[in-house]
This record gives C-alpha cells, sequence and structure tokens, in this order.
C-alpha cells in the first residue's frame, strides 16, 4: 500500500536531480544522512522564500548544503544565504555540491561555532534564519539570532518535534532532547515574537518577529 509519504512526494513539485543525488549520497556515505532536509521539506523551504522574498537569508547547520540550495533557488539575483556549519571536515563536500548548481553563487559558506560567527555580521540584518544546527544550542541560537533578525523578518527552527521525543520521559543524559524542550518551552511564552509548530517532518517551527 502506498503511504501518504509517497502520496505527498508524488502531488509535489518534483525534487531536482542535483539535490536527489546529494540526498541520496548523504544516505549512502555519511552517518547522520537521515539530517538531510530532503524532497518534502527543501520543496516547502523553497516555497517559504517565495512568500518571504528575503535579501538576506541565515541558516545554522549547513551539513551537505541541501537546504541552503532549496532556499537559494528561490531568492532573487541581488539576495544572498550565510550559511555556518561547525564541523570543518564536510567543507569539501559542501563547496562541491554548491559549486554544481547553478543557485550555488548566492550562498555564502562559514566554517566555525555558530554563536561566533553570528557575532561578525556587525552590520547584517536577516529577513530570514534558519535553525538547524546542535539541538543542545537552540535556545542560545535563538537569542544570538534573533536581535539580528528584521522586525517583521521570520525564524524557521527544525526538528522541533525531535522524533517524538518531546512528549516521552526524557534520559538523563539526552542533551539533544533536552535542548529542543528549552527551546521549545522558552520560545512559548516569548512575547518577542509569534510562533506555530507545523507537524512537518521531525517539526518544524515557524516563528515571526514582533
Amino acid at each position: 500500500m502506498e503511504s501518504i509519504d509517497d502520496y505527498i512526494t508524488e502531488h509535489i513539485d518534483q525534487e531536482p536531480d542535483l539535490l536527489k543525488h546529494i540526498y541520496r549520497e548523504a544516505q549512502l556515505k555519511l552517518l547522520h544522512g537521515n539530517m538531510s532536509s530532503g524532497h518534502l521539506q527543501g520543496r516547502l523551504l523553497k516555497m517559504l522564500v517565495h512568500m518571504i522574498n528575503p535579501k538576506k537569508v541565515l541558516e545554522i547547520g549547513t551539513f551537505t548544503g541541501y537546504s541552503a540550495l532549496c532556499m537559494a533557488e528561490a531568492l532573487d539575483d541581488e539576495a544572498t544565504i550565510h550559511t555556518i556549519e561547525i564541523d570543518d571536515e564536510m567543507e569539501d563536500l559542501i563547496v562541491n555540491n554548491f559549486s554544481q548548481s547553478l543557485f550555488g553563487e548566492k550562498i555564502i559558506l562559514h566554517i566555525g561555532d555558530a554563536n561566533e560567527v553570528i557575532q561578525q555580521f556587525e552590520n547584517n540584518f536577516f529577513d530570514l534564519v534558519y535553525i538547524d544546527g546542535n539541538k543542545r544550542d537552540y535556545w542560545l541560537n535563538f537569542e544570538s539570532v534573533l536581535p539580528k533578525t528584521e522586525k517583521g523578518g521570520f525564524i524557521i527552527a527544525d526538528n522541533t518535534l525531535w522524533h517524538g521525543k518531546v512528549v516521552e520521559p526524557v534520559k538523563s543524559n539526552d542533551w539533544q532532547t533536552k535542548g529542543i524542550l528549552e527551546f521549545n518551552n522558552k520560545l512559548k511564552s516569548d512575547n518577542r515574537v509569534e510562533k506555530v509548530i507545523l507537524p512537518l517532518r521531525d517539526g518544524l517551527t515557524l516563528i515571526r518577529k514582533i
């Protein structure tokens, strides 16, 4: 029997061949290949960028570059994405993936700790921020980027349902789940922003700065 996920991906825009290749290679060759956004989420990110029409985008957590390329598809010619990846061993793979895309020239890659790199953007303010890095640092990431997000701008946080672990008992050493719970709980009462969680894939929280 066809699954709902299969039905959805068969009835939305096709996944570009390069992104399909990047996703498949991640599954085959990387330890945590499932961290790649994938077909449905990638097309949603592209659609959101079309709707928001940002001039400057910031991404925390590049991984293979899949999500950055999805967002870059929808950017105007003068718009740019700054993407930050902490794992320097991923740099060559990311640069190679960007080089194969017509949209790669819109993306600026930074290697390093996100919160340190963000402080270097003294005069940069972003219309859209996508948080998909270390789950333990989500709230710290959010506090770092919020002052650099334009009023009325958007922040998207991925994995905020975290494999359903947010509604299960948490193990004492499960710092990733604890990070997501901290983020969700603090964000709930944060009156600086509007927020809604979409139960898409592993949970996607849309946040608008008031």
